[in-house]
């Protein structure tokens, strides 16, 4: 029986300032590490090893996998880089504090922007040094590609091939995988995992660093899907 493991970066920087990120390369706070590796010791502690590994091109992402990987002893097993898995693109508000759109903005604004389904926050416009097609981890893409700002149904729409063209197959033929990737991408998955409706998906938080495992039948089916918790924690 295969299973998946989805896993939320560990904090980062700008999480701990309460800054919009979405696509800008941020690492790890250290409280982000210490997550990261509590997260392998609960895969390892549990039982679990893994054939293939994804990420997302944002280092936030990437070092949690790394960290988790190490904890494992799993630096070895084949890790594929997709941009499809990236955060959703926040606009022309990353890098903006939170706190101070909402003061600027309205409460009701900031959480369209942030929560809603299919509103887009403000576009960066082409020329603004904070747009990806100035990065070159971004060169091998079309421009149409590259997003100036998405909702959250952008970024489901762009997760979901990276499913069926990745991820899917190889749970199909008994690999057992882990996602190291974001919030939003990850709800992306778990939407359409788990069929959660448009109006609904906006409530689904996603903690960090706390694996979400999915097992499989051989016919593709979820068999079973929890959070791994230490016993006696509690949801977020």
């Amino acid at each position: 029986m295969p299973y998946l493991a989805l896993i939320r970066h560990g904090e980062s920087q700008w999480n701990l300032e309460n800054r919009f990120t979405g696509w800008t390369d941020v690492d790890l706070s250290e409280k982000g590490v210490q997550q990261s590796r509590e997260a392998g010791r609960r895969l390892h502690g549990s039982g679990y090893t893994f054939d293939t590994a994804f990420t997302s091109y944002l280092r936030r992402a990437i070092r949690t996998l790394w960290i988790v990987q190490d904890h494992m002893d799993q630096m070895w097993i084949p890790e594929f880089k997709d941009w499809r898995l990236n955060e959703r693109h926040y606009g022309a508000l990353q890098g903006e504090d939170k706190a101070a759109f909402q003061e600027i903005y309205g409460k009701e604004q900031v959480h369209q922007w942030r929560r809603s389904y299919a509103v887009r926050p403000p576009q960066l416009e082409p020329d603004d040094p904070r747009h990806a097609r100035f990065e070159p981890k971004y060169r091998g893409l079309e421009p149409g590609e590259i997003p100036a700002a998405e909702s959250l149904a952008d970024t489901v729409h762009r997760v979901l091939p990276c499913w069926r063209e990745q991820l899917q197959p190889r749970l199909r033929a008994g690999s057992d995988l882990v996602v190291a990737a974001h919030g939003n991408s990850l709800r992306g998955l778990v939407k359409y995992l788990e069929g959660i409706a448009d109006d609904a998906i906006p409530h689904l938080d996603i903690p960090l660093a706390v694996p979400r495992i999915y097992e499989f039948g051989d016919d593709g089916a979820i068999r079973r899907c929890f959070y791994l918790r230490e016993e006696g924690e509690e949801e977020l």
